[in-house]
């Protein structure tokens, strides 16, 4: 028997496989593309014209490496998040290839094997590979009423004395959010040994009143933001987290430190500068979510009020309902997702996309009950 070499024990104890099946893979599998692409979350909007002016005028300079401070970019992060109380420098903020490697990077600073750490039952997934990579010990506690249960992840720290708790405010997959005042009373009876990932991807597209203000002076609370959702930009992998300076100075231990090319650095810059455009996006995304809430009324399904760029859509009956529902769309070439965990399970979840996206979209789970029943 021929020799090789051998992977350590908990690497080999890992399954072969990825949080997200891509639509590109159901592409390939089907052998053709879809018409309405409405599954990953994305803003179909696009980036502003001025990114994409400012990403043709760098494209000559590509032969560069990329600053690998991300000094322009961090400082131009603190000066935006400044109106915020407290002084924000750009020593707290850190810079990576999407909020997915940063929380890699949370992970494998806090978690060795059989670390426990605390999230919700169903929440994002790619996390839960993080944690699993690193040899935590997942400690889950089922959502209430379609939101993240913040008493029951509270409960679960402290009997669990976890080092790790992952939260996202707006949440992923539900659409659902906590206003302001819940997450600081959260914040405050935490162990100060526990660290918070606070995930707020969706934060520009929620209200306002759900962003609690940017408290440096806690070094237990890592918020972590992203350019993939309102700035449009998810394939250009951009994203930051922001925390106490001797936090965010402990990831330049172990980032990839040229992770970030130097086309994603000017894309997110120009992005940051142009914010009339993203108001516009959050305006265009909302009137969105309303379309789709409206869509599933006609067709007698619940949609669950959102905070994000998607709607989660109640199909009224169990997993293999909704289940049913996913792949009658996506065998008539519309792309969705649907959340998998228990209770969550009877919902499938709709990005919002271009009109003619939720043109098809309409058309298609009309076809898809009719056909079910």
């Amino acid at each position: 028997m021929a020799m090789e070499p051998q992977l350590t024990p908990l690497i080999e104890s890992l399954p072969s496989t990825v949080p997200f099946v891509g639509p590109e893979t159901l592409e390939r599998k089907r052998n053709r593309p879809f018409r309405a692409r409405l599954g990953a979350n994305e803003n179909g909007f696009g980036p502003a014209p001025s990114v994409i002016s400012a990403m043709r005028d760098a494209a000559p300079d590509v032969w560069k490496y990329c600053d690998p401070e991300n000094f322009d970019l961090k400082a131009a992060l603190a000066a935006h998040l400044a109106a915020a109380p407290g002084a924000i420098a750009p020593g707290n903020v850190v810079v990576g290839e999407g909020v997915d490697t940063l929380l890699g990077l949370t992970v494998r600073q806090y978690v060795r094997e059989g670390t426990p750490v605390v999230t919700s039952l169903g929440a994002y997934p790619t996390f839960n590979f993080h944690v699993a990579g690193f040899g935590g010990r997942l400690v889950t506690v089922p959502y209430r009423n379609d939101h993240e249960d913040l008493d029951a992840l509270l409960d679960a720290v402290r009997r669990e004395k976890a080092p790790l708790v992952y939260f996202s405010n707006p949440d992923n997959p539900m659409g659902t959010w906590h206003e302001a005042p819940e997450i600081e009373a959260f914040i405050a009876a935490l162990p100060e040994t526990t660290m918070l990932i606070l995930d707020e991807a969706y934060g520009e597209t929620a209200p306002a009143s759900a962003l609690p203000a940017i408290d440096i002076s806690r070094p237990n609370v890592l918020r972590m933001r992203t350019f993939s959702k309102a700035y449009g930009l998810a394939g250009m992998r951009c994203g930051y987290a922001i925390g106490a300076a001797s936090q965010i100075t402990a990831f330049d231990k172990i980032r990839n430190h040229f992770g970030m090319n130097r086309m994603v650095q000017i894309a997110a810059l120009a992005a940051l500068e142009d914010q009339n455009y993203l108001r516009e996006v959050v305006a265009r995304i909302i009137a969105g979510r309303d379309r789709i809430a409206a869509i599933a009324a006609q067709n007698g399904l619940a949609a669950i009020p959102s905070a994000t760029n998607f709607v989660t859509i109640d199909c009224g009956r169990d997993g293999a309902y909704a289940a049913n529902i996913l792949n009658g769309l996506i065998e008539r070439d519309i792309f969705v997702r649907k959340p998998m965990a228990p209770m969550l399970d009877r919902c499938i979840r709709v990005s919002v996309g271009l009109d003619e996206e939720l043109d098809l979209f309409e058309e298609k789970l009309a076809e898809t009950l009719a056909a079910l029943k």
